[in-house]
C-alpha cells in the first residue's frame, strides 16, 4: 500500500502549502507593471554598460576579437 500512503502524504503537503500561501497578498496589476519597467530599466543600464566597456576595450588597442 505504498502508493496509498504516497497519496495521503501529498495531500498534506498540498494543503500546508495551500495554507501558507493564503497569508501573502496576490501582486497588483499596477504594481506588477511598475516592477516590470524597473527591472527593464536595469537591464538597458547593465547593457549600456556592458557596451560602453566594449567599446573602451576595442578603441583603447585591444582588437576585441577572440582567436
Amino acid at each position: 500500500m505504498t502508493r496509498g500512503n504516497q497519496r495521503e502524504t501529498d495531500r498534506v503537503k498540498a494543503q500546508k502549502k495551500a495554507t501558507a500561501n493564503k497569508g501573502k497578498p496576490k501582486e497588483s496589476a499596477s504594481s506588477l507593471q511598475q516592477r516590470r519597467e524597473k527591472d527593464a530599466e536595469i537591464l538597458r543600464l547593465k547593457q549600456k554598460k556592458k557596451e560602453e566597456e566594449k567599446a573602451a576595450t576595442t578603441s583603447s588597442g585591444g582588437d576585441g576579437a577572440k582567436k
